[in-house]
């Protein structure tokens, strides 16, 4: 994986203690569950304002967890290209969405202790279901999903729980439908809460 932020010795320090004291003016309340060693997937929602990429990049740098994270390839153009690299990001066509699924497996066989965190619903606007990348990266890769939150009504955040996928992907889905039940985002008439109906074993999109 390449070079980022994390591989930044002095900024990194720094960065953390930063996280840590917007954190605590804002008057959050960061939880993790997460292993402290080993891969997983990230993934998390409710994702409905601008403010969760910066609340969420607190919340790892708090963590101290190395996170590489997945985000719309147009992010990634021009001067903001090189700035999101450096974060962690890596940039997703979603055009290309099955072999960007592919290729995350791969990651992963060939990396230990590898963190990609990934935003299901695919932006901040309100969407009808989510995308189903997410779900064959972690089962094709064998790996957990961590299912991470924003919770504004509580001012709480980070990762709540982890979850080990099965061979019913629809009661997975619910599963996962029923955590993310009760969480508000910053803007609570941009999520919709309901992804059973998304599940399907065909054509996978991230």
């Amino acid at each position: 994986m390449h070079f980022t932020i994390h591989d930044t010795p002095g900024v990194i320090h720094f960065m953390r203690l930063v996280s840590w004291l917007v954190l605590k003016l804002g008057g959050w309340k960061v939880v993790n569950v997460a292993p402290a060693s080993g891969s997983y997937l990230i993934i998390a929602a409710p994702h409905t304002s601008n403010w969760d990429f910066p609340l969420g990049i607190a919340i790892a740098f708090h963590l101290r967890l190395k996170v590489y994270f997945i985000a719309k390839h147009t992010l990634f153009e021009g001067i903001l290209g090189p700035i999101m690299r450096w974060l962690g990001g890596i940039p997703l066509n979603r055009e290309a969405s099955k072999n960007f699924v592919e290729s995350s497996i791969d990651a992963y066989a060939h990396n230990e202790n590898l963190v990609l965190a990934i935003a299901p619903e695919g932006t901040r606007g309100s969407v009808t279901r989510w995308k189903t990348g997410f779900y064959h990266m972690a089962k094709g890769a064998n790996v957990p999903l961590a299912l991470a939150y924003f919770d504004f009504s509580t001012r709480t955040g980070g990762i709540g729980k982890m979850f080990n996928t099965t061979d019913d992907m629809i009661a997975d889905m619910q599963a996962i439908e029923n955590f993310y039940r009760p969480m508000k985002g910053k803007n609570t008439h941009n999520y919709n809460p309901d992804i059973v109906g998304i599940a399907s074993t065909k054509q996978p999109d991230a």
